[in-house]
């Protein structure tokens, strides 16, 4: 029997797509890689997740940008590719409001990119992309959680605005084109190898050296903080039931667990041994009260079921962050 077609793993170099690049691996895929690996936060983290696929039979990376239309093309055809795992993108609510043009060039335009490629690809068979928890708009603490049937038609930033704006661009060309799709909207990932970016991780660095840390919405936030092997089990187990020809399916992934702000704070003191100083600051453009996933539907269809509660990945994280950063 012939090999399969190895997969594209867009973002390979970030959080999650270098957590979904080994994960499919590790079950004897090939996977090319792709990633501009461009200076939003530190490259020498990128660099550092890059390593570790150092040895690793069947990973070939590409740097590149995802904008780039005629290099996406051409690395889809020659390779074959029927199966595209798209997670590039420019994160971040607040430097969206900063660099507002950074969005246009690699949500919009990079998506677009990627799904071009696709739909020339023969016996192409499913797309699988990131979306956001941020496209449902602002809410209050407590109540039902987010259900993919409510309306997003209230982004509260460019951010929530450009990955709204990718699931209708899917629609379109799912309707246009025929070959299947599916938007997954990822709430709080965390984890060891995260983001610098991310509040949990700028507070371990700061906690650790002893400076007091800000805490915004004067606390009152919350968030559905999904552990990155347990996104992973749902990013591979949506690529594996690709929805019908035509169609566009959008999904939540997350937790179903929401934590306050100050609970996690807590939990993240509890697993570093160390109390934080904290300094509260009223909430940021932007930013909304809370965010709360709805699975049912991801469950059903895969059997998603998240295990790793907070306590637990944040003591998985603390170590992590104290070895890496001993060694870097």
């Amino acid at each position: 029997m012939a090999a399969r077609a190895p997969i594209l793993v867009t973002g390979a170099a970030g959080f999650i797509g270098h957590a979904t690049a080994h994960r499919l691996l590790a079950r004897g895929e090939r996977v090319i890689g792709v990633d501009s690996v461009n200076d939003y936060y530190d490259p020498a983290l990128k660099e550092a997740r890059l390593a570790t696929f150092d040895g690793v039979d069947g990973f070939d990376f590409h740097r590149a940008d995802i904008a780039d239309a005629e290099t996406m093309a051409r690395l889809v055809a020659d390779n074959g590719i029927t199966r595209v795992v798209h997670l590039a993108a420019q994160a971040g609510v607040r430097y969206s409001i900063e660099n507002p043009f950074a969005y246009e060039r690699s949500n919009l335009a990079g998506h677009l990119s990627i799904m071009e490629a696709c739909r020339h690809a023969p016996g192409f068979e499913h797309l699988v992309y990131a979306s956001s928890s941020s496209v449902y708009g602002d809410k209050p603490v407590g109540g039902a959680g987010f259900t993919e049937d409510e309306p997003a038609a209230s982004p509260v930033s460019l951010y929530a605005a450009t990955k709204r704006a990718c699931e209708l661009m899917s629609q379109a060309y799912a309707a246009l084109y025929g070959f299947p799709q599916t938007g997954l909207r990822f709430f709080t990932v965390y984890g060891p190898w995260g983001r610098p970016d991310m509040a949990y991780f700028g507070f371990t660095q700061k906690i650790l050296r002893g400076d007091p840390i800000e805490v915004f919405g004067e606390g009152k936030m919350a968030r559905d903080f999904t552990y990155i092997d347990d996104i992973v089990d749902g990013i591979v187990g949506a690529l594996d039931h690709p929805p019908a020809r035509g169609q566009n399916r959008v999904l939540n992934i997350g937790d179903s667990h929401p934590v306050g702000l100050m609970e996690m704070i807590e939990t993240l003191e509890t697993a570093l041994g160390r109390k934080a100083e904290k300094i509260m600051r009223p909430m940021q453009p932007g930013d909304v009260t809370a965010t709360y996933a709805d699975v049912s539907k991801l469950a059903a269809l895969t059997g998603y079921q998240p295990r790793v509660m907070l306590a637990e990945g944040l003591t998985r994280f603390a170590a992590w962050y104290r070895d890496f950063y001993r060694a870097a």
